[in-house]
Protein backbone atom coordinates (compact mmCIF):
# COMPACT_ATOMS: atom_id res chain seq x y z
CA UNK A 1 0.00 0.00 0.00
CA UNK A 2 1.01 3.71 -0.83
CA UNK A 3 2.41 5.83 2.30
CA UNK A 4 1.51 9.50 1.98
CA UNK A 5 4.08 12.06 1.52
CA UNK A 6 3.94 15.32 2.05
CA UNK A 7 5.36 18.41 0.67
CA UNK A 8 7.30 20.98 1.78
CA UNK A 9 5.95 24.40 0.15
CA UNK A 10 6.38 27.87 0.88
CA UNK A 11 3.67 30.71 0.89
CA UNK A 12 5.84 32.50 -1.66
CA UNK A 13 5.09 29.53 -3.81
CA UNK A 14 1.15 29.18 -2.97
CA UNK A 15 1.02 32.89 -3.50
CA UNK A 16 1.66 32.18 -7.06
CA UNK A 17 -1.51 30.10 -8.10
CA UNK A 18 -4.07 31.98 -9.64
CA UNK A 19 -7.48 31.07 -9.05
CA UNK A 20 -10.59 31.63 -11.11
CA UNK A 21 -13.32 33.92 -10.41
CA UNK A 22 -15.01 31.33 -7.76
CA UNK A 23 -11.97 30.79 -6.06
CA UNK A 24 -10.78 27.29 -7.67
CA UNK A 25 -7.83 26.08 -10.27
CA UNK A 26 -7.67 23.06 -12.67
CA UNK A 27 -5.20 20.70 -10.68
CA UNK A 28 -4.51 17.54 -13.08
CA UNK A 29 -3.47 14.20 -11.72
CA UNK A 30 -1.02 12.04 -13.70
CA UNK A 31 0.67 8.56 -13.18
CA UNK A 32 3.84 8.92 -12.01
CA UNK A 33 4.86 5.30 -13.36
CA UNK A 34 3.37 5.24 -16.67
CA UNK A 35 2.38 9.62 -17.49
CA UNK A 36 -1.19 8.94 -18.13
CA UNK A 37 -3.15 11.43 -17.84
CA UNK A 38 -5.97 10.12 -14.89
CA UNK A 39 -8.06 12.91 -14.01
CA UNK A 40 -8.74 16.81 -13.59
CA UNK A 41 -10.60 18.15 -10.92
CA UNK A 42 -10.56 21.62 -9.17
CA UNK A 43 -9.33 22.60 -6.25
CA UNK A 44 -9.07 25.83 -4.21
CA UNK A 45 -6.98 27.27 -1.67
CA UNK A 46 -7.81 24.93 1.42
CA UNK A 47 -7.80 21.51 -0.65
CA UNK A 48 -4.32 22.98 -2.31
CA UNK A 49 -2.59 23.08 1.10
CA UNK A 50 -4.78 20.05 2.52
CA UNK A 51 -3.18 18.20 -0.50
CA UNK A 52 0.47 19.34 -0.52
CA UNK A 53 0.62 18.78 4.03
CA UNK A 54 -1.27 15.48 4.21
CA UNK A 55 -0.05 13.79 0.78
CA UNK A 56 -3.33 12.98 -0.81
CA UNK A 57 -5.17 14.52 -3.57
CA UNK A 58 -7.71 16.72 -1.60
CA UNK A 59 -10.30 18.29 -4.58
CA UNK A 60 -13.47 20.99 -3.99
CA UNK A 61 -16.58 19.07 -4.96
CA UNK A 62 -18.13 21.51 -6.93
CA UNK A 63 -21.63 19.92 -6.98
CA UNK A 64 -21.19 19.27 -3.49
CA UNK A 65 -19.62 22.04 -2.44
CA UNK A 66 -17.68 20.31 -0.09
CA UNK A 67 -13.59 19.22 0.24
CA UNK A 68 -13.74 15.60 -1.99
CA UNK A 69 -10.56 13.37 -0.18
CA UNK A 70 -9.60 11.35 -3.29
CA UNK A 71 -10.76 8.07 -2.60
CA UNK A 72 -12.43 7.92 0.58
CA UNK A 73 -15.44 5.74 0.14
CA UNK A 74 -13.99 4.24 -3.25
CA UNK A 75 -10.88 2.94 -1.76
CA UNK A 76 -9.35 4.47 -5.19
CA UNK A 77 -6.81 7.01 -3.60
CA UNK A 78 -4.02 9.25 -5.26
CA UNK A 79 -0.96 9.82 -3.24
CA UNK A 80 0.93 12.61 -4.12
CA UNK A 81 4.44 11.84 -5.43
CA UNK A 82 5.27 15.19 -7.28
CA UNK A 83 3.61 18.61 -7.36
CA UNK A 84 3.85 21.70 -10.26
CA UNK A 85 2.35 24.94 -11.46
CA UNK A 86 2.58 26.10 -14.49
CA UNK A 87 3.84 29.38 -16.30
CA UNK A 88 0.89 31.42 -15.61
CA UNK A 89 -0.16 29.51 -11.81
CA UNK A 90 -3.59 28.33 -12.95
CA UNK A 91 -3.22 25.10 -13.65
CA UNK A 92 -1.67 22.63 -11.28
CA UNK A 93 -0.15 18.96 -12.17
CA UNK A 94 0.14 16.71 -9.40
CA UNK A 95 2.34 12.82 -10.25
CA UNK A 96 0.69 10.23 -8.04
CA UNK A 97 0.96 6.84 -6.89
CA UNK A 98 -2.99 5.72 -8.06
CA UNK A 99 -4.01 2.63 -5.51
CA UNK A 100 -7.15 0.80 -6.24
CA UNK A 101 -9.35 0.66 -9.36
CA UNK A 102 -8.44 3.80 -11.05
CA UNK A 103 -9.17 7.41 -10.57
CA UNK A 104 -12.46 7.47 -12.74
CA UNK A 105 -15.96 7.02 -11.30
CA UNK A 106 -17.10 5.09 -14.17
CA UNK A 107 -14.57 2.40 -13.24
CA UNK A 108 -11.78 3.00 -15.79
CA UNK A 109 -8.60 3.73 -14.72
CA UNK A 110 -8.21 7.00 -16.24
CA UNK A 111 -11.11 9.89 -16.77
CA UNK A 112 -9.93 9.76 -20.60
CA UNK A 113 -10.76 6.64 -21.55
CA UNK A 114 -12.90 8.24 -24.39
CA UNK A 115 -11.36 9.18 -27.67
CA UNK A 116 -12.98 11.91 -30.67
CA UNK A 117 -13.55 10.12 -33.89
CA UNK A 118 -13.57 6.34 -32.20
CA UNK A 119 -17.73 6.75 -33.62
CA UNK A 120 -16.23 7.95 -37.17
Amino acid sequence: MPTATPIQVSDDELATVVYNDRGLVPAIAQDLATGEVLMMAWMNAETLRLTLAEGRMVYWSRSRKEVWRKGETSGDRQFVRQAFYDCDGDTLLFKVEQEGNGACHTGNYSCFFRSFGAGV
